[in-house]
């Protein structure tokens, strides 16, 4: 099966796991663009450093859901649009992935959508610095150079911390893209267990 339907087919039978918080806990939704190609690629960015929250930071194109909107997906595609350029029309939104909650107590939903692999991004200089993408597969051998402990909403999680082309991508960013991967490549990488050690490491 072709890459791509792969994807559509595990994405759309896949059942995302649902958080609870407050019905009054704030919304937000970002987009993982990933690209129409024979080896797809995550679009992502570099987060501008002096915003407040999240600065410097890789992650999805995406943002808080403004009162006018009428779903997340519409939230996702808006922000991204006001982001890096991305035109609603030119995304392909295959599904959601399972949401995540900041450290800033929002939830957050993810979702994929395919774009064409030959896209010009126009960073938004107030909030994004720079637009770059990663092989989706560079994540299937999980080539994490660290693993971060994260304690919330009751539980522990090793998350893994990423480095490309001189990139870090890490925190919830990370949690998002092991899902895709766990769900593309049956790559089975835990995150509520500590890694096994290399023989590098021991």
């Amino acid at each position: 099966m072709p890459m791509l339907d792969n994807v559509i087919q595990r994405i759309q039978n896949y059942s995302p796991r649902a958080v609870a918080l407050p019905q009054d806990a704030r919304e937000a939704a970002v987009l993982m663009p990933l690209t129409r190609s024979a080896h797809p690629e995550l679009v992502l960015t570099l987060r501008a450093r002096n915003l407040s929250t999240h600065g410097g930071e890789v992650a999805f194109p995406g943002g808080r859901r403004d009162p006018e909107d009428r779903n997340l997906i519409y939230t996702a595609l808006r922000e991204a649009h006001e982001e890096v350029g991305l035109a609603p029309s030119l995304v392909e939104v295959v599904g959601p992935l399972s949401q995540v909650v900041s450290r800033h107590g929002v939830k957050v939903t993810p979702y994929v959508g395919f774009v064409p692999a030959e896209l010009e991004y126009r960073a938004n200089a107030d909030e994004i610095d720079s637009i770059f993408s990663v092989p989706l597969e560079f994540f299937a051998s999980d080539p994490r150079e660290i693993t971060h402990r994260i304690d919330y909403l009751g539980r522990t999680w090793y998350v893994p911390s990423y480095h490309f082309a001189g990139y870090k991508i890490w925190g919830l960013t990370a949690v998002m893209v092991v899902e895709l991967v766990n769900l593309v490549y049956d790559t089975q990488i835990v995150l509520t267990e500590p890694p096994q050690l290399t023989k590098k490491e021991l």
